[in-house]
């Protein structure tokens, strides 16, 4: 059963919620937070990233960062910008972009189900951010960002989110990335947690680092407490059905060839890849890869026979390419520490792939065929963790406008 809780979320008033309202704090350098948050005084990136707020040689983990963290967000309380409401609710938070639309019910679930796994992983984390985020919670007293949840969709859930919205709702408008953001509130919550209580399973989509700092925090403030209960012992998310999410390919770059030449890199691709010329610049299909070197497009076909069928993890894309080019050519064993290898979500496309090997910011960059909500849902029910960044949602989420506060 998935167990979910409404809660009394700090957000911005009415006026306001278009300014406050910012992109995830780890999908911008501090450097694009600074320009995005000139926008607004206002900007909850001054909250999430609040080094912008400080001389720009400032270390992004420094003690300052995080007290100003802390007195942005009580600034922005009592300047009366981000009102706590009355009552505990859920809400209906509505993302559409083009054709696409996703609806969540945003609640806060179990961190107890988080650690028990029945709050499903796919992806290992950093212990640099975990550290990051579980300070910024312990020292704001706030989780100030939604964790992206899926969940197999049913009629019930379905039918209580969709008589919500054809009310009238809380917050209403469209980023500046042209993405309309809806929010309702949801004050009828018993039937809603009856609906949850018979999904099988929650699977984290995007947001590992933020669950696994929730649940550190919750410990270091459990200890602080003397072991008393609290709702820190929860988690804030936005849950959607997996049938409508859509995910992008997440890329990479390589900052060098290990020593190759281009003519000596490309055939070593060949002991392993139908190497060709690229027509495009975004796979077809799976087992197909684009590769920009030297300024020209490269299209690798995955040619290696397998005598048995593979596992949902060996079956990715993003393994083929650590386990047959990564790793055995460039040397880059492990992706998650070595400083040779960058990602960049699909969003950018490949105009970015293409800048950053032109400006020398890269040696070589690799555009690869999506990981699908299948491929997820299958290796986090097989228990199994996907090599780190192989998804990118779109839309994305806004901080900001829901956020989950305790005593601390």
């Amino acid at each position: 059963m998935a167990i979910i809780k409404p809660f009394r979320a700090l957000r911005p008033s009415p006026k306001e919620a278009a300014q406050v309202a910012s992109v995830p704090y780890d999908v911008v350098t501090s450097a694009e937070a600074r320009i995005l948050a000139s926008e607004s005084p206002h900007n909850f990136l001054r909250v999430t990233r609040s080094e912008i707020d400080l001389p720009e040689e400032t270390d992004i983990y420094a003690e300052d960062v995080y007290q100003r963290a802390q007195e942005n967000l009580e600034k922005l309380q009592k300047d009366g910008v981000l009102i706590e409401e009355n009552a505990a609710n859920f809400y209906i938070y509505r993302l559409i972009t083009g054709n696409q639309m996703q609806t969540a019910v945003v609640a806060l679930c179990s961190i107890d189900e988080y650690d028990n796994d029945q709050i499903k992983k796919h992806e290992k984390t950093r212990p640099d951010k975990e550290n990051d985020r579980t300070k910024h919670i312990v020292t704001t007293g706030a989780q100030t960002g939604l964790i992206f949840l899926c969940y197999r969709g049913t009629e019930t859930i379905n039918k209580l989110a969709s008589t919500i919205t054809t009310t009238a709702p809380l917050y209403d408008f469209t980023a500046t990335d042209g993405v309309q953001h809806t929010i309702w509130r949801f004050a009828e919550t018993a039937n809603l947690e009856s609906a949850f209580a018979q999904v099988p399973a929650l699977y984290i989509a995007d947001g590992h680092h933020r669950a696994a700092s929730a649940s550190r925090a919750r410990r270091i403030l459990k200890e602080q407490n003397n072991g008393a209960d609290g709702d820190y012992d929860y988690v804030v998310a936005a849950l959607f059905p997996a049938e409508e999410l859509k995910i992008l390919a997440y890329n990479r770059i390589i900052k060098d060839l290990n020593g190759l030449s281009d003519e000596d890199f490309l055939e070593r691709l060949g002991e392993s890849f139908i190497v060709s010329d690229a027509p495009v610049h975004v796979p077809e299909q799976r087992g197909e890869f684009c590769m920009y070197l030297s300024g020209k497009w490269y299209k690798l076909r995955f040619a290696v026979v397998f005598f048995r069928a593979p596992d949902a993890i060996d079956a990715l894309d993003v393994s083929i390419l650590e386990k047959y080019i990564l790793a055995p050519i460039l040397e880059i064993k492990d992706v998650r520490t070595d400083k040779r290898i960058d990602f960049i979500g699909g969003i950018r496309g490949t105009k970015e792939l293409e800048r950053m090997v032109n400006a020398g910011q890269a040696r070589a960059a690799f555009s690869l065929f999506p990981t699908t909500v299948e491929d997820l849902l299958k290796v986090s029910d097989d228990g199994s963790v996907m090599p780190p960044k192989s998804t990118w949602f779109e839309p994305k989420l806004r901080d900001g406008l829901l956020i989950h506060t305790f005593d601390v």
